[in-house]
């Protein structure tokens, strides 16, 4: 069914009317994919939809986390891991600690990506890794480690291109098996984490629209892809704002490849790839 700005009007002012959350600076366009999808998985019309909202708290969140949830993969977009590995992370060598932190973290195969890449150039042991979601489902997933192996089958191409091979050097190859961080069960059609990875992240439910840092920390490196798409231009520089006034000095972040800053913060950063430093 067609949904009508109208409709998405509605859905946030009821939203933000009965809860505590706001879509208020969220991209029309991602709201009206998201809410069309909606409407079509239960069968409803935008009016039946917002009765249902006004009668079903659970509803409301179940309507809520299908909104914000955000699709991740191990190694996701290897280019930007590249970049991260020989051209970032070397610089965070003679680092007494490193702060990282993921907001959006969705189910954590972003987070586990970077322990791995971390613990191969052995900077690990004096990381600090942090994850954040409004979804507090996604954390609990991200909390125990454990995927579906059909569904991630895939993805292990990116652990290889990676962690195993160096396009930089076509002649390196580092010989490093999966089972030194995770278990492929085909038969039980999962990837299990190891307990190693598992016990280094903290996790805590945030919303990046209304929250605060939720961490008594300044970081070195923030990891947000695929999140601020989802926000329109007000929105983007309120989370910019915050990111900067969080992160040290010489910290980086990192975007989505179809994400990019605009706008007033945009010279508070130098641009090397998918990877802002702060100035």
């Amino acid at each position: 069914m067609e949904i009508e700005n109208q409709d998405i009007l509605a859905f946030v002012n009821t939203v933000k009317s009965l809860s505590e959350y706001d879509f208020t600076q969220y991209s029309d366009k991602s709201l009206k994919r998201r809410l069309s999808k909606i409407l079509l998985d239960h069968d409803l019309s935008p009016a039946t939809m917002l009765e249902k909202i006004r009668t079903d708290a659970s509803f409301l969140e179940k309507t809520v986390k299908e909104i914000t949830v955000s699709t991740t993969e191990m190694f996701r977009d290897p280019p930007i891991w590249h970049s991260l590995r020989y051209d970032i992370l070397p610089s965070f060598q003679n680092l007494p600690q490193i702060s990282i932190w993921h907001p959006g973290c969705s189910t954590g195969q972003e987070i586990f990506s970077m322990m791995i890449l971390l613990n191969e150039m052995g900077l690990l042991q004096k990381s600090r890794i942090f994850g954040t979601d409004i979804n507090e489902d996604v954390l609990d997933t991200a909390r125990t480690g454990v995927y579906k192996y059909r569904f991630n089958e895939g993805y292990l191409a990116n652990f290889d291109a990676v962690i195993r091979e160096n396009p930089r050097d076509s002649n390196t190859y580092f010989d490093v098996p999966y089972s030194k961080y995770f278990h492929v069960d085909k038969t039980r059609d999962n990837i299990r984490m190891n307990k190693t990875l598992l016990d280094k992240p903290v996790y805590k439910k945030q919303d990046l629209v209304r929250d605060p840092n939720p961490f008594d920390e300044k970081y070195d490196l923030i990891v947000c892809r695929n999140v601020i798409i989802y926000f329109n231009y007000e929105l983007q520089n309120k989370v910019f704002k915050l990111f900067l006034d969080n992160m040290n000095q010489g910290g980086c972040l990192v975007l989505g490849v179809h994400e990019s800053i605009l706008g007033p913060f945009a010279s508070r950063f130098d641009k090397k790839s998918q990877v802002y430093v702060k100035k």
